[in-house]
C-alpha cells in the first residue's frame, strides 16, 4: 500500500484530505507542523509527501531542503507535492527547484489531487532506473527542432539541456508541441492539462504558460517558441 506523508498546519485540511485519501487506498500519516513530520520521514518510509509551503515553526520549503539534504537516499529522492495558496508563487518556484514534482493550489478537487498524487507515484518509479536520461524507446519520444519530450518518465529537454516540469506544465508543452502551429484554446490546454472532468480558470492556464516560458529562458535567452493568440490561445511556433 502507498503511504502518504500530509503536512498542513490547517486541522480541516488534514481532516479531508487524509479521509479522502484512505477511501481511494492510500494510507496516510498527517502532521500539523514539519519539525513533527521530519521525525517521523527520518524512521518510516514514505512513498510520497504532501506539503503545505505556509507553516508555523518550519516552512514546506524548509521542510523540503531538509529532505533533499538527508543520509537517508530513500527519503531524499522522496517525490513532494506542494499544497499552496493563490498567492504563493516565489515560494513554489522555489521549492520547485530545490526539486518538488509538482504543486497544487487551494482549494482543490480531491479528484485532482489523487490524480497527480498517481501521477507523480508513476513518474518516480520510471526515473528510478535512468533519472535524467532520455528513453531510447523512440515511440515515446517527441522531438520537435530542439526539444524532446519522454512521455514515459515525463522528462524535458531544449537544445539538450533538462527543465524541470510539473505534472501540468509537461501535459501542457506536450499539447502544443506534438502540434505545431495548431491555435489551442484555453479549454482544450485544460483539458490536456487536467483532464475533462476538473475546471480550473483561464487565468491559471496563463499563468502555466507564464512559468513555462520562464523556464525555457533560464536555458535560452532567445526562446520564443510558445506564441500567444490573443483571443484564441497559444501555439508552438512552427
Amino acid at each position: 500500500m502507498t503511504i502518504i506523508a500530509l503536512v498542513d498546519d490547517e486541522e480541516s485540511i488534514r481532516t479531508s484530505v487524509s479521509l479522502a485519501l484512505k477511501q481511494d487506498g492510500f494510507e496516510v500519516d498527517s502532521f500539523q507542523n514539519g519539525e513533527e513530520a521530519l521525525e517521523s520521514l527520518e524512521k518510516k518510509n514514505y512513498d510520497l509527501g504532501l506539503f503545505d509551503i505556509k507553516m508555523p515553526r518550519m516552512t514546506g520549503n524548509e521542510l523540503l531542503m531538509k529532505v533533499r539534504s538527508s543520509k537517508n537516499l530513500d527519503l531524499k529522492n522522496l517525490p513532494i507535492i506542494f499544497l499552496t495558496s493563490k498567492d504563493q508563487e516565489q515560494d513554489e518556484i522555489i521549492g520547485l527547484r530545490m526539486g518538488a514534482a509538482d504543486y497544487i493550489k487551494k482549494p482543490f478537487s480531491q479528484k485532482l489531487l489523487n490524480e497527480r498524487i498517481r501521477t507523480v507515484l508513476r513518474i518516480h518509479a520510471n526515473r528510478k532506473t535512468s533519472s535524467g536520461v532520455l528513453n531510447s524507446d523512440k515511440k515515446n519520444i517527441l522531438k520537435h527542432g530542439e526539444l524532446q519530450l519522454d512521455h514515459e518518465k515525463q522528462l524535458c529537454f531544449w537544445k539538450q539541456q533538462p527543465i524541470e516540469l510539473t505534472v501540468a506544465e509537461f501535459h501542457l508543452i506536450n499539447c502544443l508541441a506534438k502540434n505545431p502551429g495548431v491555435v489551442k484554446d484555453r479549454n482544450q490546454l485544460m483539458d490536456a492539462m487536467y483532464g475533462d472532468n476538473i475546471y480550473v480558470d483561464d487565468r491559471t492556464i496563463d499563468s502555466h504558460v507564464k512559468r513555462l516560458r520562464k523556464k525555457f529562458v533560464e536555458i535560452d535567452n532567445f526562446f520564443d517558441q510558445i506564441q500567444t493568440r490573443y483571443g484564441m490561445g497559444y501555439k508552438w511556433r512552427e
